[in-house]
């Protein structure tokens, strides 16, 4: 699949007219608030969003800007998505089922499953625990920045390409030493979950994937759900994805638009990261699951047992996180769940309440260079999800501590 260095200059204006004339051409913006907030994130410079809502009376879905910025194409109704890090909560299901099943049990030692697997610069498997993977306790290194040595356009392009094991992941993390003792405290590592993904191969002897596969997507019917390996193309339909490397040399804006649909494959290609979906399969997944259709009682009381997150630019103050679930507060009082997923170009946020009767997935297909816009997209986000759930009784309650 070709890849476009950037839109032309034609190709670009005739993008920023149809984002601005798609705001009438959807709008019931005020008669429809789901439009009128996917409108408001448009506003915020994202080239396309996709928003869809269920809830006991029924879905609501909603579109803005643009899908292409070469042709100015909408964004696909029913669209396939790349779901990064949402893929977290997948994987931690499994592991919970294999826990319920009686196979392993949160307070394992890594080492016992990955006998040798994380040791080096003080990193030591027989002290971090399975729930301390899932939990983003475990204080070991992100592999990330050892996978993406020079972040520009040059770099996506010359490094998309390289794939890597899962071994070879855990690798790169254990050259640093440990962030924190484990249990310390918090901090996001994708190497957890690389890790996570090795102990379901270890306790079951087949992939993360299959058990994922076969666990989750085919007793839900979600067949539009899968790891593409190492295919970076994403199937039709779907929106093109954009990241902006670069900024202004006063750094207040950003530059050209990099066409990053095709995955780089080093960091979207493992139980960290990796699945597609649909917006559709991805509220059926999470209602499901808080629902209490994946895991017994007791293993979903511990997915939900949670710690408090450190407020940062890109989350809500006040959230907190499970095992491979996120909390976040709602102004209207209690929260929902989710687990948020982003890469070059996309993020996708699902949002369902405790019992799953309202779930609300939000894609976007463009990420900013500067900090401060990357915040007000996330805020048009938070803001759209809050106000979709706010408006409809069965709100979500308050996280187990």
């Amino acid at each position: 699949m070709p890849i476009r260095r950037t839109a032309t200059a034609s190709a670009v204006a005739l993008a920023l007219a149809l984002l601005t004339s798609l705001a009438p051409a959807h709008a019931q913006g005020a008669a429809n608030p789901l439009q009128r907030d996917a409108d408001a994130l448009r506003d915020t410079g994202v080239t396309g969003v996709s928003v869809r809502l269920e809830t006991p009376h029924g879905t609501r879905t909603a579109r803005s800007g643009v899908g292409d910025l070469a042709t100015g194409a909408p964004v696909p109704r029913d669209e396939y998505i790349r779901l990064g890090s949402t893929t977290k909560t997948y994987v931690a299901t499994v592991v919970l089922q294999l826990v319920g099943e009686g196979r392993l049990s949160l307070e394992d030692s890594v080492e016992r499953w990955l006998p040798g697997v994380v040791r080096g610069k003080g990193n030591d498997g027989r002290r971090v625990t399975v729930r301390q993977l899932l939990q983003h306790t475990s204080g070991l290194p992100d592999y990330i920045a050892d996978v993406v040595p020079d972040l520009s356009e040059a770099g996506y392009l010359q490094h998309r390409s390289t794939t890597y094991t899962s071994r070879q992941r855990v690798a790169f993390a254990m050259t640093h030493p440990p962030v924190f003792q484990p249990g310390a405290r918090w901090e996001y590592s994708n190497t957890n979950y690389i890790l996570a993904g090795m102990v379901i191969e270890a306790v079951t002897g087949r992939t993360w994937d299959r058990e994922v596969r076969d666990r989750i997507l085919r007793p839900l019917g979600l067949t539009r759900t899968f790891n593409p390996g190492d295919d970076p193309r994403m199937p039709r339909p779907h929106s093109r994805n954009y990241q902006q490397f670069e900024r202004s040399a006063d750094g207040s804006e950003g530059g050209p638009m990099t066409d990053t649909t095709l995955a780089y494959l080093p960091f979207d290609g493992d139980a960290d990261g990796s699945l597609i979906g649909t917006a559709a399969e991805t509220n059926r997944f999470f209602s499901a699951l808080l629902s209490g259709g994946l895991l017994a009682p007791a293993q979903l009381a511990e997915m939900r047992r949670t710690v408090a997150v450190p407020d940062s630019p890109d989350g809500v103050p006040g959230s907190r996180y499970g095992l491979g679930l996120e909390w976040t507060p709602l102004t209207c009082g209690g929260g929902y769940w989710g687990h948020s997923g982003s890469g070059f170009g996309y993020l996708a946020w699902p949002a369902t309440t405790s019992g799953g009767r309202i779930a609300v997935t939000v894609a976007v297909h463009s990420r900013p260079a500067v900090e401060e816009t990357a915040a007000r997209q996330i805020r048009g986000i938070t803001d759209l999800v809050d106000h979709a759930v706010c408006a409809r009784p069965g709100k979500a309650g308050v996280p187990h501590r």
